[in-house]
């Protein structure tokens, strides 16, 4: 049997919570390990679970959930962050990709969508509406300029496995280097595509033309 997909819920109504929590444990392949009803018990919840994605609500009592996305990905290397709105917009989305999330749902989109959501961003790949993709892509790939002829051979290598989903870890491993010369390849990689995150980073590689 394949390793279950680990959740981490984050969200404070009680009934959407239990409602959110039975649907994704029913999925196959998916398991949610812990809930949490604040961003402060999540961040500690995050520490002790190890989950693979985190399902964040995007309003909590102790702050906005897309702020705080940095806090969950920069704890633990390699998570995702899937956001859960009551309403979206680009403006929305665009924030949730420079925050480094990993996708945005709807919560009026249904519970399987969600299910999706969750499968996809757990294999690298992003979440959003179709709807509101196109100006994401666009206000990203606007910020970049024209700085992807300026990537080195290695950093170059870097992107591709970034664009594979791989973790610093594991670009340190496939390209046998250092963890920290890895780390550095990566946010050279960041600061010539003006990108904030690493997933924003393979946004703007895709839609410019430097991934495939």
């Amino acid at each position: 049997m394949p390793t279950p997909i680990r959740v981490l819920l984050v969200e404070d109504h009680d009934m959407v919570a239990e409602a959110l929590g039975m649907a994704l444990d029913m999925a196959q392949g998916i398991e949610v390990v812990a809930r949490s009803a604040s961003l402060e018990g999540a961040i500690a919840d995050l520490g002790r679970w190890q989950p693979d994605v985190v399902v964040l609500d995007r309003r909590l009592p102790d702050g906005d959930g897309v702020e705080a996305i940095g806090r969950f990905t920069s704890a633990t290397e390699g998570v995702r962050v899937l956001v859960l709105t009551a309403e979206a917009n680009a403006s929305v989305a665009a924030r949730v990709v420079e925050a480094g999330g990993a996708g945005l749902v709807v919560k009026s989109s249904g519970l399987r969508a969600l299910e999706s959501a969750v499968r996809e961003v757990a294999s690298g790949a992003v979440s959003f509406a179709p709807e509101l993709l196109p100006e994401v892509l666009d206000r990203l790939a606007g910020r970049a300029g024209p700085h992807g002829a300026e990537l080195t051979a290695r950093e170059r290598e870097t992107l591709e496995l970034l664009g594979q989903g791989a973790s610093t870890v594991e670009i340190s491993q496939r390209l046998g280097v250092a963890r920290n010369t890895a780390r550095n390849h990566v946010q050279r990689v960041l600061e010539k595509l003006g990108a904030r995150s690493k997933l924003e980073a393979v946004v703007v590689a895709r839609r410019t033309g430097l991934l495939d």
